[in-house]
């Protein structure tokens, strides 16, 4: 008997990871203290993190009751605000008033857990000094989009993105977009291309790399 694979995404509340393995018939929920806006409340955890990675029974945004016996893979979106060099020039008073830190060690949280598989997404920032080095930078443009975004992967277990379309057109346009009280929401969210391709290329690694679940009264043959 083939063990079901339980992924969760932590910090998604647009659900574009969440929805893309999903599609491809492995479970997938994904989690943030927000409702998410991907349309699949079953499939979302609004929930403090901390408590959905030490937990074995939750409750969906729906409120399904759900059991998970361990988490296969995690995918993590950890805010970015008090860690991307683009925010730099707030760095000292993030310091001073500990949110840096504090951001830090959410970050860490997820780099130290002891699941197996686990990829930490963020932008250029200073865990690649406070930490380590990302595994990968990956561009939006390698993945079918016209858009420029470095984005950092940290990655335990799970083999390197690889492009799956790149095209031309090197445009920032997300970081362009005007003030609004969705600005935030929207350039963090993940791109289709991306998620399509972290569904695609890690969940056929999972599936590749799984263990046969023990079958109960069968000792191993000599």
């Amino acid at each position: 008997m083939i063990r079901e694979f339980n992924v969760l995404v932590a910090c998604e509340e647009s659900q574009e990871v969440t929805k893309a393995f999903r599609k491809l018939g492995i479970k997938a929920f994904s989690c943030d203290i927000l409702p998410c806006s991907g349309g699949h409340p079953e499939w979302h955890i609004v929930e403090d993190i901390t408590v959905v990675l030490s937990s074995f029974r939750f409750y969906t945004q729906s409120k399904e009751e759900v059991f998970i016996n361990k988490w296969d893979a995690i995918i993590a979106f950890p805010p970015c605000t008090d860690l991307a060099v683009s925010g730099a020039r707030w760095f000292k008073e993030k310091r001073a008033d500990g949110r840096q830190q504090r951001s830090v060690d959410f970050f860490m949280m997820f780099a130290d857990h002891p699941c197996e598989m686990i990829a930490i997404e963020n932008p250029i920032g200073i865990m690649s000094k406070l930490y380590r080095k990302p595994d990968q930078i990956i561009q939006p443009w390698q993945f079918g989009h016209e858009e420029t975004k470095a984005t950092c992967l940290w990655l335990k277990g799970l083999p390197d993105l690889q492009p799956t379309n790149i095209v031309d057109g090197r445009e920032q346009r997300i970081w362009k977009l005007p003030p609004t009280e969705d600005r935030a929401m929207l350039r963090s969210k993940t791109y289709l291309g991306i998620a399509q391709a972290m569904a695609y290329q890690w969940g056929k690694f999972m599936n590749e790399t799984r263990i046969p679940e023990p079958q109960e009264g069968k000792e191993d043959e000599q």
